[in-house]
């Protein structure tokens, strides 16, 4: 055997990684579970080429027909465009609403990537030195962070969102852990929250953009911003502030998450470092011509229609759940197509608690038994016995109702120490939590 040995080659951080798990790890669209754990669109994409505008259609995963869509498969032997300049100019299009500022966004202001997931990725790479400069995140908050830090080798200063005001940023602790600390480079915030579901407020996030000393860059994660009210996004706001990268996707509201297309607007200057970075070809031809069908006028419109359809389930939800007598508050807000519900040990009017084991006992047992995923967070920073819901279609809403209803009736699911009338001990179920816990979505 030659000298090579993997464990001294490669890089330590690398070796150290956990497998980076996502929504279907666990489990699969086998074409019966209904699917409640990724925040996707239950609706489907935001494309008119299935006449849904104008209909009540409820297929939204019926074939498209490509010959109605600008796409060119003969010349998909040639590079894509490396700019993408086009669809820039229909992004800023769609952010110019000039609710917080006179001026406007050009496609000097926007980097694009392979999901938001590069678009974080390349902020690291552009503003952190490995092993030496950190991040901070406030937590609870998307997971791929964490992951994107991990890889980078560079470590995380975590300064939590406050609980007691509904998951709000705390810019006072914020700003400080920046005065003492210069070696941290980038501040993630996410509004609305992932997995709280709330806008942060303009004020909080204006403060760290104001530190008198911090040289650094305030990371604006507006990924679910669409579900929000109208003119919420901050992302014209880049015009203001040379600090402020505002990073969306079109996964969510738009319904295209399998084109995977993320977006980063901020100042020409850090878009220019952006772009240089990026990989010559990074955005496919199909991805960009379905990207820039989406943001037609017809489309948006298709995209505005599903819209106000999840926020009708989401107010049902918000309504009914409440009445099921394990299930406790919400946590966080309502500024997204997903909530945060608390689960309880025992009824609320026996003194129930949120439980991380009766959670982890209704998550396993709507998707092990009764085919519903829906996605565990009880193991967040104040998340205890939380789950993470989706809001899928009218159909979609009325079997989780359902089935929770059922489940919650079940007396193993009041044991803590049971699971489909399995012991489990404490160790064993936390790991189960843990694991559970790890998916990043």
């Amino acid at each position: 055997m030659g000298p090579f040995r993997l464990e001294t080659c490669a890089r330590p951080n690398i070796l150290s990684l956990q497998p980076y798990r996502c929504a279907r790890d666990d489990y699969k669209d086998d074409g019966t579970n209904i699917l409640l754990d990724a925040n996707e669109n239950a609706y489907g994409p935001s494309l008119d080429v299935l006449g849904s505008l104008h209909s009540d259609c409820s297929n939204p995963n019926g074939a498209i027909d490509p010959k109605k869509l600008d796409i060119d498969l003969l010349g998909l032997h040639r590079y894509p465009d490396p700019h993408q300049t086009e669809l820039k100019q229909q992004l800023c299009k769609l952010r110019n609403l000039h609710t917080h500022t006179t001026r406007d966004l050009s496609p000097e202001h926007l980097f694009v990537g392979v999901g938001s997931d590069e678009v974080i990725d390349a902020l690291l790479r552009c503003f952190c030195t490995p092993s030496h400069d950190k991040i901070l995140t406030c937590p609870p908050t998307y997971g791929m962070y964490a992951v994107s830090a991990q890889v980078n080798d560079v470590k995380i200063v975590k300064v939590p969102l406050d609980p007691a005001k509904e998951f709000q940023l705390q810019p006072k602790a914020i700003n400080a852990a920046l005065s003492s600390d210069p070696s941290i480079k980038l501040v993630y915030v996410t509004s609305p929250g992932n997995p709280t579901a709330n806008l942060l407020e303009k004020s909080d996030i204006q403060q760290l953009l104001e530190h008198p000393t911090w040289n650094g860059v305030v990371v604006l994660d507006e990924a679910y911003i669409d579900f929000s009210p109208d003119g919420a996004s901050l992302a014209e706001w880049v015009t203001e502030w040379p600090n402020l990268v505002v990073m969306q996707t079109l996964s969510k509201a738009f319904g295209l998450a399998g084109i995977r297309l993320g977006t980063a607007f901020t100042s020409p200057e850090i878009a220019r470092l952006l772009n240089n970075l990026k990989a010559p070809y990074n955005i496919s031809s199909p991805t960009s011509a379905l990207a820039i069908a989406a943001l037609q006028p017809d489309n948006i419109a298709v995209m505005r229609k599903n819209r106000a359809r999840i926020m009708e389930q989401r107010q049902r939800l918000v309504h009914e759940l409440p009445k099921i007598s394990r299930i406790g508050r919400f946590l966080g807000g309502t500024d997204s197509n997903f909530l945060l519900v608390e689960v309880l040990d025992k009824p609320k009017n026996h003194g129930g608690k949120p439980s991380n084991e009766s959670a982890m006992a209704l998550y396993e047992g709507l998707a092990e038994t009764r085919g519903v995923v829906v996605r565990f967070r009880g193991k967040e920073m104040n998340c205890e016995g939380c789950l993470r819901v989706t809001v899928g279609t009218s159909a979609e809403v009325d079997r989780l109702l359902a089935e929770i209803r059922s489940l919650l009736k079940d007396e193993k699911l009041i044991d803590p120490s049971t699971n489909g009338g399995e012991c489990r001990t404490k160790k064993a179920g936390e790991m189960k939590e843990q694991e559970a816990s790890d998916v990043v979505a």
